[in-house]
């Protein structure tokens, strides 16, 4: 069966050490300032949320940033891999891209046996697979180890070509890395230690100079992890919440005009939350808990579908 393992980092680091368990993160306040009131017009938002199925493919369904979430109807595609089938780290992001037909071309990256590969399909808008599509290309190896892989990649312009595509990945010690696409491959920029009791990583916004991502840690705290696009690897972290953020494993957010709506998943007890978070402005950052959706279909990790021109403006 597909396998996603998570080990748990042990290491304190970057001044975000552990502290008392405290309450959940519903009990957040609201804050809510004139400069971030647009972005947490959810409404019209909306996070469209993958997972890895019992039938060896992937599942889709879309959740709208309501008050309550609404939940849309799961589109089921079996068979794009093959068992026996043992995925290492999942992705936060496969890209779509609509083709002719109604048809769908999905592509992102995962690992597996060590290997970091590009995983490609084309579904028909039943999600039905076009049979022969599913593609695994494969990457060098040295990926194994990793709690995720996270690709951000900086579009000027629908029309324009990725001028910046990186990779990030966290070792299950806590060290956490930097890779640049070359064209033929991916090479490491750099090393950071000092993130290992930080849990999940949510990539909020892509500019041509740095990368921004909303992260939580083990004491409670949330903070925004800037990292510049020059070398070396030099995160910059800024407190958002220093409360009730612990219970989280993973978090995918995807863009609400210059915020962003996010989902945070809770392993231990099959809980998601769905929140608005306003643009990133420390701890005057505007955040709204929407409330639970149950995405109880489908046994693997949850990653986001979004489309080829994905442009994050949430810091």
């Amino acid at each position: 069966m597909l396998r996603k393992t998570i080990a748990v980092a042990s290491a304190a680091g970057l001044a975000l050490t552990l502290g008392p368990v405290l309450e959940p993160a519903q009990a957040v306040p609201t804050v809510r300032t004139a400069h971030t009131a647009a972005a947490e017009v959810a409404a019209a938002c909306a996070l469209v949320v993958g997972s890895f199925n019992q039938t060896w493919g992937q599942n889709r369904e879309v959740v709208t940033a309501t008050a309550p979430p609404t939940e849309g109807v799961v589109l089921s595609t079996p068979n794009i891999y093959q068992a026996p089938f043992g995925i290492g780290s999942t992705p936060t992001t496969f890209s779509e891209t609509p083709m002719t037909g109604g048809r769908t071309a999905r592509v992102g990256k995962l690992v597996i046996s060590g290997y970091l590969y590009d995983s490609s399909a084309i579904v028909r808008s039943d999600g039905s697979l076009v049979r022969g599509s599913n593609v695994l290309k494969k990457y060098g190896g040295g990926w194994s180890g990793k709690r995720f892989v996270v690709q951000a990649r900086y579009k000027a312009s629908a029309a324009s070509k990725p001028s910046r595509t990186t990779l990030y990945a966290q070792d299950t010690s806590g060290r956490f890395g930097r890779w640049t696409d070359l064209g033929t491959g991916f090479r490491n920029t750099g090393y950071v230690g000092g993130l290992s009791t930080m849990k999940a990583f949510a990539l909020i916004a892509t500019t041509a100079t740095y990368d921004l991502f909303l992260v939580n840690n083990r004491a409670g705290g949330l903070y925004t992890l800037k990292i510049p696009a020059t070398s070396p690897l030099k995160p910059v972290a800024t407190p958002v919440r220093t409360t009730s953020w612990q219970r989280f494993e993973k978090m995918t957010a995807a863009p609400c005009g210059t915020g962003s709506t996010v989902l945070a998943q809770d392993q231990d007890n099959g809980s998601y939350y769905v929140y608005a978070v306003g643009h990133a402005n420390g701890t005057s950052t505007a955040i709204r808990n929407l409330g639970k959706v149950t995405l109880n279909w489908g046994d693997f990790d949850r990653f986001r579908f979004a489309p080829a021109y994905d442009p994050l403006n949430g810091g």
